[in-house]
């Protein structure tokens, strides 16, 4: 295996999940979004203010490239980087893929604190979280290797299964 990857809509568990796989697996983690923080020195929504979402993504097309090239991580990915095509062919090609999926409730319900989503800063962030997941889920399973359903189910749980998941599956 080169990498972990953990794809999947925001609220799905990626960080958190991904945190609990690498101590597990001995691996570094990296969460693609902090990545961007760290280099740029500024965060998300201030990055979407200054350059819009092209220009996140621009920089979050970089940092994905980059990070699959490396060797033995666990990779979480921010929710909308399956959006663009070079993405999720770095994605798939930088090792194997898991969808995190969840529910629109447990999205709502994991994200309602966060203030650093800018696509949520909206009336309505279920609404948008349905309409990026209809348009979403068919890509993030287009590179998923496994998919595992997060909603209602302790990090620990889901961890294990994705372990047992990947366990079963040929070499590629």
């Amino acid at each position: 295996m080169r990498n972990l990857i953990l794809v999947g809509p925001m609220g799905a568990g990626k960080s958190t999940i991904g945190r609990l796989l690498a101590k597990e697996l001995r691996l570094p983690f990296k969460d693609s979004d902090k990545e961007i923080e760290l280099r740029t020195g500024a965060n998300i929504p201030w990055i979407f203010d200054k350059e819009g979402e092209p220009g996140f993504r621009e920089r979050e097309q970089a940092m994905i490239a980059e990070l699959c090239e490396a060797d033995g991580l666990v990779l979480a990915t921010g929710g909308g980087a399956v959006m663009r095509g070079e993405n999720r062919q770095a994605l798939r090609a930088g090792g194997r893929v898991v969808y995190l999926h969840a529910s629109i409730e447990q999205q709502v319900g994991r994200t309602a604190r966060d203030r650093n989503r800018p696509l949520l800063r909206t009336a309505d962030p279920a609404r948008v979280l349905s309409e990026l997941l209809a348009i979403r889920d068919p890509l993030y399973r287009e590179i998923a290797d496994v998919v595992i359903e997060t909603d209602e189910r302790p990090p620990r749980m889901v961890v294990l299964e994705i372990l047992a998941r990947l366990a079963e599956l040929p070499p590629r």
